[in-house]
């Protein structure tokens, strides 16, 4: 089953961070290795990407990797020693333009997704579905400027007029463009755009600065690989960010726990799927107002209106450490029970 082309009677699910931190499959795996050579070894990544299936029966396996690789292969160095992961230096001013060199071409760097992505393919069921994942350019190019998405981010927004961004995605965009490729060509049936930082942008910058340059991303990948479907996921942007998106390209719309899914769905053409989105934290609760809340959310759902043929349900950010296992396989039954059509 293609979860967004040959849908059965019942609602598909996955997770971002389906597999991480929460469960134990990939801690035991972890014991004996490191984030790094977890994500950039393939029958490692090939591994922690099928635990979380062969555990909690998800209908999409997405490709266990990192979205800052490409700030790696752009010169920047990436460590994750001490933890959260680490550049080796920033984008602090126009003159660090002139540091950023790619290291391998993006075809040589990027080898270790594509053989993850084919071994994937190779061990997966048939009726689950492939995604691979990028980093957004705006999104990378935060990490790039500040080393992380958090705070007021204002050189970030700075280097929006300064030539900083213009400059960095210059440079990016044709590797990230390979990165998806590779992906894609290896097995992976979408590829998913994640741009957690989109939401701290007001929607002028956004759409004057940021929504450009993913258009031009999609319309060359779509361009080579037409039958790849693509997902855009934005943390924190609320309905005038989405309505400032080319969605030409774009097949599938995720969103966090903020925005309303109802009201999301109705600014979507009828080719776009919407995405989402569950509060992480309500796995957290006890399982009895887990399925509760779970069901009542539902209910809401249907009598509002939501076209579930057109929903693929999931969390409105990655699953959160700590996540109670049992949580994470009761509800995806329980979301697996719900009839569609």
């Amino acid at each position: 089953m293609d979860i967004f082309e040959n849908r059965s009677s019942t609602l598909p699910v996955w997770f971002m961070r389906q597999a991480g931190r929460y469960h134990s499959h990939y801690q035991g795996i972890k014991k004996d290795s490191d984030f790094m050579t977890m994500c950039k070894s393939p029958e490692l990544a090939c591994e922690v990407t099928l635990g979380p299936i062969q555990d909690f029966k998800f209908n999409a396996a997405i490709l266990f990797s990192d979205l800052l690789f490409p700030l790696e292969q752009l010169g920047m160095g990436l460590s994750y020693k001490s933890g959260p992961p680490k550049l080796e230096w920033h984008l602090e001013s126009t003159e660090d333009i002139k540091k950023l060199k790619v290291i391998k071409p993006a075809r040589e760097f990027f080898a270790f997704q594509g053989e993850a992505c084919k071994l994937l393919r190779e061990r997966l069921p048939k009726d689950v579905t492939l995604l691979g994942f990028v980093g957004a350019p705006f999104t990378l190019y935060t990490y790039a400027v500040e080393g992380s998405h958090a705070g007021n981010l204002v050189s970030a927004k700075k280097g929006l007029y300064d030539g900083r961004f213009e400059a960095f995605t210059k440079i990016l965009l044709p590797e990230l463009l390979q990165e998806m490729l590779i992906q894609a060509e290896n097995g992976a049936q979408a590829v998913a755009l994640f741009d957690t930082a989109a939401g701290e942008l007001s929607p002028q910058d956004y759409k004057e600065l940021v929504v450009p340059k993913i258009t031009t991303l999609l319309k060359d990948f779509k361009a080579k690989s037409p039958n790849t479907k693509v997902i855009y996921y934005s943390k924190h942007t609320q309905s005038h960010h989405l309505k400032a998106l080319d969605l030409t390209h774009i097949d599938v719309i995720g969103v966090d726990w903020r925005c309303d899914l109802v009201e999301i769905q109705k600014l979507l053409p009828p080719h776009v799927f919407v995405q989402g989105n569950f509060d992480p934290a309500w796995l957290h609760l006890s399982w009895d107002l887990l399925e509760k809340k779970a069901h009542a959310y539902y209910n809401d759902l249907r009598e509002r209106g939501l076209d579930f043929k057109r929903w693929v349900a999931g969390l409105g950010h990655g699953v959160l450490i700590e996540t109670p296992e049992e949580n994470v396989r009761k509800l995806v039954k329980l979301i697996q029970s719900e009839k569609i059509l």
